[in-house]
């Protein structure tokens, strides 16, 4: 299968994003220009301006906005470090360069742009996502990376000083992390017809071992829990432009739940935003009647534990699918967990040999 963009999609991407940032610059200046106090309004992230939309299959904003004014006291501190995050956001997006959030942090220092804490600075850069309706990736600013992938995909590498060199993604038996090369490379060709997510680095270094990739013609995504902003992301490409299921798996609780949902429906921290979910990814396990039906070694869940499914019972992204509330019932019935390593009580190969090529027929078998 082969999968190839034009190199005029990167470039007009990179003009869409820098004139996002101008359309912000170009209002402050018009408004200093015409004898006014520059503002800035942009749609409200407080959680009574969240809902989540059946339609979408994710959080979004609602109507409510919020104002920056330099008119108001209060405001002129935020003000300016939003319109310094935007300029610096424009030069790191001009120049082809990336940065941290723990970069952007220390570079604001250099401008003598102070912020009180790693945090504010944080939530600056997401008004900033907010106020122009693109991601902080888009400005090229990234997390650490600590999510991996392999398989046989192969990419072509479109970051300065490695555009047109390409990569197979099996070249390296730890995989390759999912940085910010990787995810704004462009898919080259690939024969895999399957996505699968593994939130623990032990199983996810397990199926390569016991070459998973080829047994079932799968790219292996480690999300190393809850998947980072960019390997969601990434998700969403392998599913749209390779059009190729995602499958999920997780240990078998209600975090392991809740990892596999971001990754399907997105969270209400990211409501501003698109393109990171994959609405058509499956959850395929570790269910709660997995824990059942293997009899799998367990243990017992906790308060917290079971405070978070009362919270998931509630939680529209849990209404769609009677999966979801028939796993959380059982769940609450047994009042027992289970880690996706308890299969090894069968054998160290058991949940490659038995169980994975179970749950990937049942799915398939429900498509047809």
């Amino acid at each position: 299968m082969t999968q190839k963009k034009s190199k005029g999609v990167i470039a007009e991407k990179k003009n869409e994003i820098m004139g996002s940032l101008k359309t912000l610059g170009t209002q402050i200046y018009d408004q200093l220009d015409s004898g006014n106090f520059p503002t800035i309004t942009m749609p409200s992230r407080s959680t009574e301006n969240i809902h989540y939309d059946p339609d979408v299959r994710q959080y979004i904003l609602g109507d409510k906005s919020v104002t920056r004014s330099a008119r108001n006291i209060r405001h002129v501190k935020p003000f300016t470090q939003l319109a310094w995050a935007a300029m610096f956001s424009n030069e790191l997006t001009f120049h082809r360069k990336t940065s941290t959030l723990r970069d952007v942090y220390y570079s604001a220092q250099a401008y003598n742009m102070t912020f009180k804490d790693q945090q504010e600075s944080n939530n600056i850069i997401t008004d900033l996502e907010t106020a122009t309706g693109r991601s902080r990736e888009d400005f090229n600013i990234f997390p650490e990376e600590r999510s991996a992938v392999f398989g046989d995909l192969t990419i072509e590498y479109t970051v300065p000083g490695y555009e047109g060199k390409t990569l197979n993604l099996s070249s390296h038996p730890d995989g390759v992390l999912i940085g910010p090369a990787l995810t704004s490379s462009e898919f080259a060709s690939t024969t895999a017809n399957k996505v699968i997510a593994i939130e623990k680095g032990g199983l996810f270094t397990r199926f390569i071992e016991e070459n998973v990739h080829k047994k079932h013609n799968a790219i292996l995504v480690l999300t190393a829990g809850q998947a980072p902003r960019q390997t969601r992301y990434f998700l969403r490409r392998l599913h749209d432009e390779l059009k190729i299921p995602v499958y999920i798996f997780t240990d078998g609780d209600p975090w392991g739940m809740h990892i596999a949902m971001v990754i399907i429906s997105g969270s209400a921290n990211a409501a501003h935003l698109r393109d990171l979910t994959t609405p058509d990814a499956v959850w395929s396990g570790v269910w709660a009647s997995d824990i059942v039906d293997y009899k799998l070694p367990t243990d017992p869940l906790d308060d917290v534990d079971i405070k978070r499914l009362h919270e998931l019972q509630r939680d529209p992204r849990y209404q769609g699918d009677p999966m979801w509330q028939r796993e959380i019932k059982m769940f609450l019935k047994i009042k027992r967990k289970a880690e996706q390593e308890a299969f090894s009580r069968y054998g160290l190969t058991y949940i490659v040999d038995e169980y994975l090529p179970t749950k990937l027929y049942e799915k398939d078998k429900k498509k047809k």
